[in-house]
């Protein structure tokens, strides 16, 4: 089997390394590694002008849209709460526009933690800003049970409960245009959704590239190839 080229959006950050401090286009580890896992080639996608996005996803097979900063409200029409983040507007751009041009094309596309949400956004769904229970301490992920939807993909790819590792303080509200969840937290919060087949795309809220389990990114992956 030919492997597959996932893209894999990035951050936008200052950043430190050697002797050097510059901006940087980076990523944790854990993304690249759990594709090369599941038997893809990862390539990073840095923040670039959203007109180009059509352009990167025909060039690959599959795109992981990665977590970070909270998504700016007015994406979604909503005033900012306090406790929402400082915007990231350029990553929400470039990845709301890589979101619609997989959804446009039909290519594999998963969310993680903030791809999630923007999924749910880009299909007219909005966003708690802020829950509680689901951030252990700053920079600290935490664990926590979730629960698949009889019927859905991601049940048929993680039947059975599952702790998964977990770091976010928004979440899922008013479902975008189309989705279904397919998991939830013992809170009843939403930690999967997806569309229905024969697309492939799935977002879940959790972080499984801190993890060793490799199901999610390899349907993924075998939906790439």
């Amino acid at each position: 089997m030919t492997q597959p080229l996932i893209g894999v959006s990035t951050y936008l950050e200052d950043a430190s390394w050697g002797v050097w401090r510059l901006p940087a286009a980076l990523l944790p580890v854990g993304y690249p590694r759990l594709v090369q896992s599941a038997g893809g080639i990862a390539a990073m996608l840095p923040p670039d002008e959203p007109g180009r996005a059509a352009a990167a996803v025909a060039r690959l097979d599959g795109l992981v849209v990665a977590g970070g900063p909270d998504v700016e409200p007015v994406r979604y029409g909503a005033d900012p709460d306090p406790r929402t983040g400082p915007p990231a507007r350029e990553r929400d751009a470039w990845e709301l526009a890589l979101v619609r041009a997989a959804l446009d094309t039909g290519t594999p596309l998963l969310g993680i933690c903030r791809g999630m949400q923007l999924l749910n956004v880009a299909l007219g769904g909005t966003l708690v800003q802020h829950l509680d229970g689901h951030v252990d301490g700053v920079g600290v992920f935490g664990r926590h049970t979730v629960t698949p939807v009889a019927g859905t993909r991601y049940a048929s790819l993680v039947p059975e409960e599952s702790s998964v590792p977990t770091y976010h303080h928004q979440s899922v509200d008013r479902l975008g245009t189309g989705l279904v969840v397919s998991a939830h937290a013992d809170d009843g919060t939403v930690e999967a959704v997806e569309l229905p087949d024969p697309s492939w795309v799935l977002g879940v809220q959790w972080h499984p590239e801190m993890a060793e389990d490799t199901r999610v990114m390899a349907g993924l992956v075998r939906a790439a190839s």
